[in-house]
């Protein structure tokens, strides 16, 4: 077969003649290639920093306000996946970052955190949106971060910094991939640029569909590609799209767009592949945010049931679910009132993340209250929004987003949600891995990050030789 032949190929170019005969003869096995079904399509679904208590959580607190849970944990309940734990170390490190973990499924090799399938002495391992794009698929990212940041970049590019931001824009246009959507307007807009290229007008003149807007994904067509940036940098957080109307009007979520790239790329006769991120996931993390971590997972679990709907209506599609690293490890921890604060949760109507960004030095602390009350619904006692507008000294108003007592205002949140986090940064913990539909009868129970290339490339045929 020909993609069998360019496969090969492409590998020899990427890996080295030497490494071929043992990668291929590893992955073949005569006595199981009649044990799967081979999918014609991949919906590889990324919650970004998401440690277990984060899914935990979530499921949790939907129990608790909907009276059902999360359609990720109940695919465990009804036993419709096959489930793993995953190894997420990078080539330099027991704690990857984001760039070197989506590289050892983009690329098939650990590399350095901070690279882009480029290992440390320069070579470049072919991702693997390129090799399916060789082969006649479709293909294509979503994401609520910046469509140039880490995870969609490592399935996509070989880049040795991911901050080349810029540059990763520019490789998009190159390399023509079907659907490439959400926030990053800055990397692609000529007064936002440092050479001021109008980067937005290259795709469009390339033939791309260029939409900046929620309304515009009604009218995409398939068999053109699309170019999707809806914000300046990352999209907004769900819990503060969902407590603003202009948000939700100009700004899509992750379930809208995952169900746009499907319907866009669903018409190619030889499959689609699309990654799915939830990146903000990650974000809210490192700041220890709750509620922004806790709706933020809910809304990549809403984007979980559209990939699984269509898949069980499709039939031709693998599902895969999982994490790139745990972040922070938060967790709801006992006391005679943990069932009531979590429950408060339910009621946040804005994050940590607006709370800390709408306080200036010249607030009074009975406005800070003020503040604290419309983003969390109750109120904080004077003594917790004199500290925090402690942290806004009067010589220096405007304090920088890396300034701001993010650690600490999630400490005083604990008191009253009962979570707490064991940091503010990634960690090491093998990671949740679910699969649904053709060729998720072969995931083994434990696998290596790298591992899922090569599944991902076998349950398609394109390792069959």
């Amino acid at each position: 077969m020909q993609r069998r032949e360019f496969f090969q190929n492409g590998l020899v170019t990427a890996l080295g003649a030497a490494f071929v005969p043992s990668l291929i003869s590893s992955l073949r096995s005569s006595d199981t290639d009649d044990l799967f079904r081979e999918a014609k399509n991949i919906i590889f679904m990324v919650s970004d920093g998401m440690s277990t208590g984060t899914l935990n959580m979530a499921d949790l607190l939907l129990s608790q306000t909907t009276g059902k849970g999360s359609n990720w944990i109940q695919l465990y309940r009804d036993n419709k996946v096959s489930r793993a734990l995953m190894d997420t170390a990078s080539a330099s490190s027991l704690v990857t970052d984001s760039a070197a973990a989506s590289s050892a499924w983009g690329g098939g090799v650990r590399v350095n955190n901070g690279s882009l399938n480029v290992g440390p002495n320069g070579e470049k391992y072919t991702p693997i949106l390129q090799k399916f794009k060789h082969a006649g698929k479709a293909v294509g990212c979503v994401t609520t971060v910046p469509i140039t940041h880490a995870t969609p970049a490592g399935f996509s590019v070989n880049s040795s910094s991911r901050g080349s931001m810029e540059d990763i824009a520019v490789q998009y246009l190159d390399l023509r991939f079907d659907v490439m959507m959400g926030g990053g307007q800055r990397y692609f807009s000529r007064e936002k640029r440092k050479d001021q290229r109008d980067l937005l007008g290259d795709f469009s003149a390339k033939g791309f569909q260029v939409i900046q807007n929620r309304n515009s994904l009604h009218t995409l067509k398939s068999g053109k590609p699309v170019l999707g940036v809806f914000f300046d940098d990352a999209l907004p957080y769900s819990l503060d799209r969902k407590s603003d109307k202009k948000l939700q009007e100009t700004v899509p979520s992750l379930a809208e767009m995952t169900s746009a790239a499907i319907r866009v790329m669903n018409d190619n006769k030889k499959g689609f592949v699309l990654q799915v991120e939830g990146g903000k996931v990650d974000w809210a993390a490192h700041a220890n945010d709750t509620g922004a971590l806790l709706y933020d997972q809910i809304a990549f679990d809403e984007a979980v049931k559209v990939a699984i709907e269509f898949a069980e209506r499709n039939k031709e599609t693998l599902v895969i679910i999982t994490t790139d690293h745990g972040n922070g490890n938060p967790g709801l921890f006992y006391g005679s009132e943990a069932n009531r604060n979590f429950n408060r949760i339910g009621g946040f109507r804005h994050t940590n993340d607006w709370l800390l960004n709408g306080i200036n030095a010249d607030f009074t602390v009975a406005q800070v209250m003020e503040r604290f009350e419309q983003a969390w619904g109750f109120a904080v006692t004077e003594e917790e929004a004199r500290e925090i507008l402690g942290y806004y000294p009067k010589t220096n108003g405007d304090v920088g987003y890396d300034k701001l007592p993010f650690h600490r205002l999630a400490q005083i949140q604990g008191r009253y949600t009962s979570v707490g986090w064991a940091g503010n940064n990634h960690s090491a913990d093998f990671v949740e891995l679910a699969a649904f539909g053709p060729g998720s009868e072969i995931l083994p129970p434990f696998v290596k990050n790298t591992d899922m290339h090569n599944f991902m490339l076998r349950v398609t045929d394109l390792l069959r030789v």
